[in-house]
């Protein structure tokens, strides 16, 4: 597929067309930030009011952009993610829309050795691989706050700075993105947290019936969070979607995975997920705390094994656990760090 260098543009304008639009719903609404939200499901519906006993009345499609003007705690739940937006013409429920902004980045003036990492700071972006034999095709789309490796500066066909990005997952597979679309993450965000503390005094409780994750520095609670574990089934992965229990420790983690295949959308669906932020593993199979892009639905068991977490709440554990993440790295081009980590129970 060739891509002419208008169509870049307008790929590059994609995210920031639906934010062009502004009902009028009063001084109250017009003079409060916007909120958007991002479709990440194949369709969602819109309710009359926040309950989905009320008559549908519209959908909105996959990474459709909505704006959100008012957050409601619907009396009628669901009880465990009672949370719903009133959008144009109705209310949704919060359970697959992604929250999301539009900021744009000055490109770096060169790249880290062994590569930066950096943020998806747009709805979402498209990225092309380039040969001389097809030229330009889209490879994947890449979501907000999911997380990259930029490991070379080019000129994009638009003429202007695109990131080189690397798959963690397979080292030639390079792929390039506007420049303007990540935020390059500072040492500083992912320094370690309560380094201090004696590693064997840190240890993370999960309880799959409260869909809940406390972590512990010796008795005292540091953390408390909601979290999505693996849809029931009769076996734990590989088999099933399960989350195993049972006392286990992270083994490895790394600021940004690609999950599943190397090839298709990158839509979640399609089984490919590359830039997953976050993951912290801790089982065999690859059963892993990770930052979610995909629902919005905590509070009840929605992966195929995994521990979803907000993005937010698995970086401060992926912070906070070990083994440790070194700020300087020792070895710029290791992309993960390994070693007998922090104790997880799950029950």
């Amino acid at each position: 597929m060739n891509i002419s260098r208008r169509d870049f543009l307008k790929i590059g304008l994609l995210g920031l067309t639906s934010l062009a639009f502004r009902p009028p719903f009063g001084r109250r609404e017009e003079h409060s930030p916007r909120l958007v939200g991002r479709v990440a499901i194949s369709e969602i519906a819109v309710y009359a009011e926040p309950t989905s006993e009320s008559a549908i009345i519209g959908k909105r499609y996959r990474d459709q952009l909505v704006t959100i003007y008012e957050e409601i705690q619907s009396p009628h739940g669901p009880a465990y993610n009672p949370l719903w937006y009133r959008v144009w013409g109705g209310y949704v429920h919060s359970a697959y829309l992604q929250r999301v902004t539009t900021r744009l980045n000055e490109p770096l003036p060169g790249l880290a050795e062994g590569g930066q990492l950096c943020e998806i700071t747009v709805p979402y972006t498209e990225a092309y691989t380039y040969d001389r034999y097809n030229g330009w095709q889209h490879r994947y789309r890449l979501y907000y706050e999911t997380t990259h490796w930029a490991t070379g500066l080019i000129t994009g066909p638009d003429g202007q700075p695109w990131y080189v990005l690397t798959s963690e997952l397979d080292r030639y597979l390079n792929y390039a993105v506007p420049a303007i679309h990540l935020r390059a993450i500072r040492d500083e965000e992912i320094t370690p947290l309560s380094p201090d503390v004696p590693p064997h005094e840190k240890r993370i409780h999960v309880s799959i019936a409260r869909q809940e994750l406390t972590a512990f520095e010796g008795n005292t609670v540091v953390c408390k969070t909601r979290i999505s574990s693996g849809l029931p089934s009769k076996d734990p992965i590989p088999e099933g979607t399960r989350t195993p229990r049972g006392q286990f420790n992270i083994y490895v983690k790394s600021p940004s995975k690609h999950m599943g295949a190397l090839q298709a959308s990158g839509a979640p669906g399609s089984y490919t997920l590359p830039g997953v932020p976050w993951t912290s593993f801790f089982a065999e199979y690859g059963v892993a705390f990770h930052g979610t892009f995909w629902h919005n639905n905590f509070g009840v068991p929605m992966s195929h094994g995994c521990i979803n977490m907000t993005n937010a709440d698995a970086k401060w554990l992926f912070r906070w656990v070990t083994p440790v993440w070194e700020v300087p790295p020792e070895d710029p081009t290791r992309w993960d760090r390994r070693g007998l980590g922090t104790t997880v129970i799950v029950e």
